[in-house]
């Protein structure tokens, strides 16, 4: 089996089995949610001013809705999941190699939001800012943090190598047809957005650079600062009154 799809076949796998057992745990799966809800919040609020700004609204809106959002992604997971044998002979190498990339994204989050959401069953606090913290720190996996921000930059430099490659979009326009007539139409969705979202940045490297700065500073401050002033500096950024 070709390497990238090996790494999408074992991701996939891995994301459906947490799937199914929070599917199984109602409280679990709830907060699940809610742990996902609140990142999503966190990170609409830390990138307040690229979501509006013309050159990079198209890659943080991509960020959000494909890899720190709540949205339901079963049905592109399914896809990936049942065209893990057979990617090398649908889609190019290199974006082969990007669709490898989101679902390692994908898994080591997945991973993650469900360590959070059993910690967020056993704990209770003033404040939903304090509660993720608690959490946050119970969990207790710099290791596995830094690693999934690693993975989410490396996503956005396959895709900005992708725009940088002679005649990729006319490919992925070739590409509709065929995806969608082996039903492969939400992962065909996500490459052609996410290669329009970083070609229109002409460069990712300062949006990237952004993203690592601005994550790593979050990263060291939910593990290392005063949880009073950790909390009160997230639930003001929530707010609006605090700085990226």
């Amino acid at each position: 089996m070709d390497p990238a799809a090996n790494r999408i076949r074992e991701a996939m796998q891995s994301v459906s089995l947490l799937r199914q057992s929070r599917m199984t745990n109602p409280a679990l799966h709830a907060a699940c949610l809610e742990v996902k809800r609140f990142q999503a919040q966190r990170f609409q609020a830390t990138y307040a001013d690229l979501l509006v700004s013309r050159r990079y609204q198209g890659a943080a809106h991509f960020f959000l809705n494909e890899l720190y959002g709540d949205k339901d992604y079963a049905q592109r997971d399914l896809q990936f999941a049942r065209i893990a044998n057979t990617i090398a002979r649908l889609f190019p190498a290199a974006v082969v190699g990007t669709a490898a990339a989101l679902a390692e994204v994908h898994a080591l989050t997945e991973q993650l939001d469900d360590r959070m959401a059993r910690q967020w069953l056993l704990t209770s606090a003033s404040s939903i800012g304090a509660r993720y913290i608690q959490c946050w720190r119970a969990v207790d996996d710099r290791l596995a943090r830094g690693r999934q921000l690693q993975v989410v930059l490396h996503l956005g430099q396959e895709l900005d190598h992708l725009t940088r490659m002679r005649g990729v979009r006319s490919l992925l326009r070739m590409m509709r047809a065929p995806a969608a007539a082996a039903g492969l139409s939400a992962l065909q969705n996500f490459l052609e957005s996410g290669f329009d979202a970083f070609a229109d940045m002409k460069g990712a490297r300062e949006f990237l650079a952004m993203v690592n700065d601005r994550e790593s500073a979050w990263i060291a401050s939910l593990f290392d600062d005063d949880a009073v002033a950790c909390e009160t500096r997230l639930l003001q950024l929530l707010a609006g009154t605090q700085p990226h």
